[in-house]
């Protein structure tokens, strides 16, 4: 019989991915994987902000498992200018 265990990483990496989803910070491309005995955060976010948030939503939602990130701040802006090509 399975029992729930919410101190087994597996179920701490579902909370935090329930709360990426759920919550109003609309940042869909961080992922959340087990690696090892650790959990790793990754993937690119639009801006630091949103960076900071989801580093707190994971210090709060694995504590205390190691864990590791990989956040990228992505700038999804028009270029200011024409790109001159050779």
């Amino acid at each position: 019989m399975t029992t729930h265990n919410p101190t087994l990483p597996e179920y701490r990496a579902q909370h935090l991915r329930d709360r990426l989803a759920h919550e109003d910070i609309a940042e869909r491309g961080v992922c959340v994987e087990l690696g090892g005995n650790a959990v790793v955060v990754w993937g690119p976010v639009s801006r630091p902000g949103c960076r900071g948030t989801v580093l707190r939503m994971a210090a709060e939602a694995l504590h205390p498992l190691a864990w590791c990130h990989d956040l990228t701040v992505v700038s999804a802006r028009l270029p200011d200018r024409e790109e001159e090509l050779p």
